[in-house]
């Protein structure tokens, strides 16, 4: 069997910087091109600019247990070492630029040609590189490691059709036993009639004694101004307001109600039912489009920008509730009806940048995570393990909509939340698939 020789691009470190130990007992390569570029990053207060820290510490280690130029064993078995980059020449001119890229390219390129004897594999996580690869015969692959597979991502619902003798027998119990296959714990579960494709009840699995039940908590009722307008919708808020479920995703498109569901469940369980001390809401700080440079100001007007979405969700909200024919109904000392700014100066709402909240320690909060899908999987690990005692943590976001570099539907911190955690009874998730913002968001949703 031939070796394996593994040649890493920048992206894939950058990646994962534990990513050069994944190789099992094959012969990893690092081009000193990316060490070069790594070098570039590693001032940055980013993730890009921790993990660039991080690679050259696990490379000055491996450095000190020998020489990187000849090879340092691994624990694995394989060897890792950095080797100079050079460029494709011969008949291969179109690639002869010293552009960074091209120069890890050409140190694959020259490995085929020194060791004849083993297959030369770039790993790279830029779709371009992989095709310069392959178009001078160098075999290319994609990091894959903590991928999954987004078009069979866990949506949190089953479908199981049901006689009408058994669903009667369902509405009368109020349970029944799993006799329908595996379903994970706080997985929903849609009975339909045999025959029919319209949904005659929405149950939720206890995966503790095997037993489906009725939902518990939301029962369509309005919570901060709003209720559900679809299955999911009635989904998404069953696992908001359970307790028990200590982490819930919510995934869907542009206009499905993600953000605003969590935090009208949110404000209704800190505001109104004192279940929790606060309502925390962050989101990963990355613009749409050219950025605008620094933003002036405080730390709460810099972040104020980032923060609009929230504020518009917010003012729906508030909008509803002060509309609610109780004219008594949410007032301030009996005087006024409550803005955000209120929310804000009693302390219900906080509004934290991610940036700041390593090293925090959030007990008895409800946390909101917004856009997720922007969050490499060593962030996500980052935040949830921010949670104390008593605190819940959302997850919202949509895969598609990814703005970082190195990160796709199926490498996302949020996809590999859902998937990764679709066991534990602890957590619970939810697809959603109906736009709700307004006929003109989903269209744009659905064609674009």
């Amino acid at each position: 069997m031939k070796q394996k020789i593994y040649v890493l691009d920048t992206n894939v470190l950058i990646h994962n910087p534990q990513a050069m130990f994944t190789f099992q007992d094959n012969q990893v390569v690092i081009p000193i091109t990316v060490i070069e570029e790594i070098d570039n990053f590693k001032k940055g207060l980013d993730e890009k600019g921790r993990n660039a820290r991080q690679i050259a510490r696990y490379l000055d280690e491996l450095r000190e247990r020998g020489s990187l130029q000849h090879g340092v064993e691994l624990e694995s078995g394989g060897t890792l070492r950095i080797a100079l980059s050079k460029k494709v020449t011969d008949a291969l001119d179109i690639l002869i630029t010293d552009t960074n890229d091209n120069l890890i390219i050409g140190t694959a390129f020259s490995l085929t040609k020194e060791q004849e004897d083993a297959d030369v594999i770039l790993v790279s996580k830029d779709a371009n590189v992989r095709i310069k690869a392959d178009a001078i015969g160098i075999e290319a692959i994609n990091y894959e490691k903590d991928n999954v597979n987004f078009e069979e991502l866990y949506t949190g619902i089953c479908e199981v059709e049901v006689s009408q003798e058994i669903l009667d027998k369902y509405n009368e119990d109020k349970f029944i036993l799993n006799d329908f296959g595996e379903i994970y714990p706080n997985q929903f579960v849609r009975f339909k009639l045999k025959g029919t494709d319209e949904t005659a009840e929405i149950a939720k699995y206890s995966f503790e004694n095997n037993t489906i039940y009725p939902l518990n908590y939301y029962h369509g009722q309005e919570l901060f101004g709003v209720k559900s307008r679809n299955d999911e919708q009635k989904i998404a808020m069953e696992l908001l307001m359970d307790p028990n479920v200590k982490l819930v995703s919510l995934v869907g498109k542009a206009g499905t109600g993600k953000t605003l569901l969590a935090l009208a469940a949110g404000l209704n369980q800190v505001v109104e039912e004192n279940t929790y001390k606060r309502l925390v809401v962050s989101r990963p700080i990355f613009p749409l489009g050219k950025d605008m440079g620094y933003l002036p100001g405080s730390k709460k007007e810099k972040f104020n920008p980032w923060m609009q979405p929230i504020y518009d969700n917010m003012e729906i909200l508030l909008s509803n509730k002060n509309d609610q024919k109780d004219s008594d109904s949410g007032k301030i000392f009996g005087k006024k009806s409550p803005s955000i700014q209120d929310y804000l100066d009693f302390e219900y709402i906080q509004l934290e940048p991610l940036t700041y909240i390593r090293g925090r320690s959030l007990p008895e909060q409800y946390m909101i995570i917004d856009e997720a899908q922007n969050l490499t999987p060593h962030e996500m690990k980052t935040i949830i393990t921010r949670a104390g005692e008593g605190t819940k943590v959302v997850l919202t976001g949509d895969p598609y909509q990814i703005d970082i570099p190195y990160l796709d539907s199926e490498s996302n911190g949020l996809s590999l939340a859902v998937e990764k955690f679709k066991h534990e009874k602890i957590v619970g998730h939810v697809t959603l698939v109906h736009g709700e913002r307004s006929e003109l968001a989903d269209l744009a949703a659905k064609f674009f």
